[in-house]
C-alpha cells in the first residue's frame, strides 16, 4: 500500500501517515489544529514485511485501511491531549 508521510510543524517527531496523498478530509479537526500545517516528508510503499523504525507496520496498515490515516507520536510523549474517535 502506498502512503504519504507528513511531519507536524508544531509537534516535534510527530508524523501523520495518509492513505491518499494530501487527503486530510478524514483527519479530526482538533488533531489538525494541534499538528499545524503538515509538511510532506516522503511517500512510502508499506507491506507487512517492511520494517519501520518506531511503528508496527501491521498497525499502520490497519489504520490506513480502516480510517485513512495513522498518527506517529514520539515514544516519550504520552499524548496530545485530544480524543480520537475511530
Amino acid at each position: 500500500m502506498q502512503c504519504s508521510i507528513y511531519k507536524s510543524n508544531k509537534k516535534q517527531y510527530t508524523y501523520l501517515y495518509l492513505a491518499a496523498k494530501d487527503d486530510f478530509s478524514h483527519i479530526p479537526e482538533a488533531l489538525l489544529k494541534l499538528l499545524g500545517e503538515p509538511v510532506h516528508v516522503m511517500d512510502l510503499d508499506l507491506h507487512p514485511e517492511r520494517r519501520l523504525a518506531q511503528e508496527d507496520v501491521v498497525e499502520v496498515l490497519r489504520n490506513l485501511e480502516e480510517r485513512g490515516w495513522h498518527l506517529q507520536m514520539p515514544q516519550c510523549e504520552e499524548g496530545l491531549g485530544i480524543e480520537v474517535r475511530h
